[in-house]
């Protein structure tokens, strides 16, 4: 199978992308990246990420199955030395501490915050922020709030997900485990998800009581996957995703 192109904000994205269309799971999928793309300033005069893909060849996927099997195999007997090990010297057996984790997130804190002081300042805005890092997650969480959010969530959340990338950049450029970082205002996500899943049922009706497929409005790969997520189980209609970034949506049509 030949290679396909595929774009999106980022190599993650691009990735999603890729899968939806060849309709495979991430471990079936046989990637390159072209580019990383490069996210501009609160995302203008942004590139989108690029990757060639295609589905792994059947061959070779049973080859590395067989590799994994393998591993496991000797994972077990080494298991199993241990155990009888443990046995026969019970006293002097310690248990190893647990690795400390080499992630600091009061720093990962300060430079979030540093950042987005900065980007406020030059944007005259005054925005409390609320930062949290869960070391179990990896998760870096940035809620914002103040009276002018409505600028900060932008058309279709765009400027709240331009920021959340920022954020990203900036606070895994030396971090050797990746961090993930999540940023909302008014609880906009939750509300928005809520939106696109009551949207996604509306159209169902439509599809089912016309006959005729919808096209939604251009999504991010994001808001995309709820609307597939919400409709994945629905007897009467089916989803799938049409177009390029950043004008890429999704189209509902009737089951056969």
């Amino acid at each position: 199978m030949e290679y396909r192109e595929f774009s999106a904000k980022n190599v993650d994205d691009a990735i999603t992308e890729a899968c939806e269309a060849l309709m495979v799971t991430s471990d079936r999928l046989d990637y390159e990246v072209v580019s990383n793309g490069s996210s501009g300033f609160l995302g203008i005069a942004s590139k989108p990420a690029v990757i060639k893909a295609r589905i792994k060849d059947e061959n070779a996927q049973a080859e590395e199955v067989k590799v994994e099997e393998k591993k496991e195999e000797k994972k077990e007997v080494k298991k199993e030395v241990k155990a009888e090990t443990k046995v026969e010297v019970k006293e002097e057996v310690k248990s190893e501490p647990k690795a400390a984790s080499n992630v600091n997130g009061d720093e990962l804190v300060a430079k979030a915050n540093a950042f987005l002081a900065d980007v406020f300042g030059a944007m005259k805005m005054e925005v409390n922020l609320n930062t949290k890092f869960n070391p179990e997650d990896n998760i870096l969480s940035v809620e914002l709030s103040g009276d002018e959010m409505g600028v900060l969530i932008g058309k279709r959340g765009q400027t709240l997900d331009s920021l959340q990338y920022l954020i990203s950049l900036v606070v895994n450029r030396d971090t050797q485990d990746y961090i993930h970082v999540k940023v909302d205002t008014e609880n906009y996500r939750e509300r928005r998800k809520a939106t696109l899943e009551n949207l996604a049922k509306n159209i169902s009706y439509k599809v089912r009581k016309t006959r005729q497929s919808v096209a939604l409005e251009p999504m991010n790969p994001y808001e995309r996957r709820i609307i597939h997520s919400a409709l994945q189980n629905d007897r009467y209609v089916t989803t799938h995703s049409e177009g390029d970034e950043p004008f890429r949506r999704v189209v509902v049509t009737l089951k056969k």
